[in-house]
């Protein structure tokens, strides 16, 4: 393969620690992946959960980062879905092993074997990364790389949540940051639209949004890791409504219907 053989990368040596910046031999793309040039990646709460040791088991050392836009650099072994030069993008769920019952019923982000972007596969964080090319998605020119990181993770889940509820649901729930997608989504003017927000201020967190949507744009909140009944069984939450938890890998999709 032509090209760079290094690259810059800020690296996760171990928790609780600054990342570092290094520089580090060029990914090899292996069979079913693609080496990506990096364009733009975004910083999610789960990256500061990883580096603050919140989460544990991370690949070490490891690049973090997995709202990654890029573009197609080379191609592994038996890797055909894209060519050099697609422009494609690499969310959090990074591998499943397509055998297990979660991944035969769809619902393959619960799978026991899976493998994450920026958390046990290296992320974004660098000048170059790789991904297996069934994981990527090709972007449309429309979005600008900055404009497009964000909804591989946020915009993704808001839109998941969004999809699971129904149209027909007039109060939605979903974490904070998917709110601001999910009302780009919504096509039904007064939809009451609510964030479940855990150890931030609701004024942070709800300025700016929820106006023209109803008394939606308000934010529930709860200490740092221990979310509030209100955020749960509360407002939030009536007879015919649903709750999806469609960030937390440890709860069966879609969530019970109260």
């Amino acid at each position: 393969m032509g090209g760079p053989k290094m690259m810059k990368a800020m690296v996760l040596e171990q928790p609780n620690r600054p990342l570092s910046f290094r520089e580090m031999p060029l990914p090899v793309p292996g069979p079913g992946q693609v080496l990506i040039r990096v364009q733009a990646c975004g910083v999610c709460r789960t990256d500061l959960h990883i580096i603050d040791g919140e989460l544990s088991g991370p690949k070490l050392p490891l690049i973090p980062g997995h709202q990654i836009v890029g573009t197609v650099a080379a191609l592994g072994p038996g890797s055909r879905r894209f060519t050099t030069g697609d422009r494609v993008g690499v969310p959090w769920l990074g591998f499943t092993d397509r055998s297990c019952r979660f991944c035969r019923r769809g619902q393959e982000n619960l799978c026991d074997r899976a493998l994450f972007t920026g958390y046990t596969l290296d992320g974004g964080f660098a000048e170059y990364t790789v991904a297996f090319e069934d994981y990527a998605f090709r972007l449309p020119p429309s979005y600008t790389d900055t404009d497009a990181a964000p909804l591989l993770c946020a915009g993704l889940i808001g839109y998941r949540a969004y999809r699971l509820t129904g149209e027909h649901k007039d109060r939605l729930g979903s974490f904070q940051h998917s709110v601001f997608y999910i009302q780009e989504y919504i096509p039904k003017p007064g939809r009451d639209i609510r964030a479940m927000v855990v150890g931030e201020k609701q004024d942070d967190v709800g300025a700016g949004w929820g106006r023209g949507h109803g008394d939606g744009g308000r934010a529930e909140e709860g200490d740092r890791g221990k979310p509030s009944q209100k955020q749960v069984r509360g407002e939030a939450c009536y007879s015919h409504g649903s709750v999806v938890c469609s960030s937390s890998r440890g709860a069966l999709i879609p969530t019970p219907r109260l």
